[in-house]
């Protein structure tokens, strides 16, 4: 596939994920979700800086008070593994967001 093959994909695709929405207004959902995906990423990121395997990880819930505050006090917000970008993305949950 080259280049112009690709480019066309990808707006062929993101003109079907955006199915009612007017195209002025779907960039505010991806740049919503863009900037999920990185308070997503910079929460594992940081977890992982502080020894969490992935296993570690899926076991993060709102639940255990202590690691929330120290996340929060960290990096000045707290998202459940349940609720990551990621988790969203395994699951196919982002795709129910977006049609």
């Amino acid at each position: 596939m080259n280049k112009q093959q690709l480019a066309s994909t990808i707006w062929q695709s993101a003109n079907q994920m955006r199915s009612k929405i007017e195209a002025n207004e779907y960039k505010d959902y991806i740049l919503g979700f863009m900037f999920y995906k990185y308070l997503s990423d910079r929460e594992v990121s940081f977890l992982k800086g502080e020894k969490y395997s992935d296993d570690d990880i899926k076991k993060v819930t709102v639940d255990d008070e202590k690691l929330v505050k120290h996340i929060s006090e960290n990096i000045g917000y707290f998202i459940a593994y349940e609720d990551l970008f990621s988790t969203w993305l395994s699951k196919g949950t982002i795709l129910t967001y977006l049609m």
